[in-house]
């Protein structure tokens, strides 16, 4: 999909030398995969404390028998 976008050409160049990447597309598409990586890190950092586990779960019982 061919989109335009009105990005500052300081950034794109620092974001290409830093990343090592060749074009702009390559540095645009490695910065937002990074964003998006960044925000579901933050969704998951926002469930802390808020599940509950299972007091007699036995990971290391599970994992034994896997083993066989």
């Amino acid at each position: 999909m061919a989109t335009n976008l009105a990005i500052d050409d300081g950034l794109i160049s620092e974001a290409k030398r830093i990343g090592n990447h060749r074009t702009k597309k390559d540095a645009v598409t490695a910065a937002l995969e990074e964003y998006i990586q960044h925000r579901k890190q933050l969704l998951i950092l926002e469930l802390q404390g808020k599940i509950e586990y299972d007091p007699g779960y036995d990971h290391k019982k599970l994992r034994r028998s896997r083993e066989r």
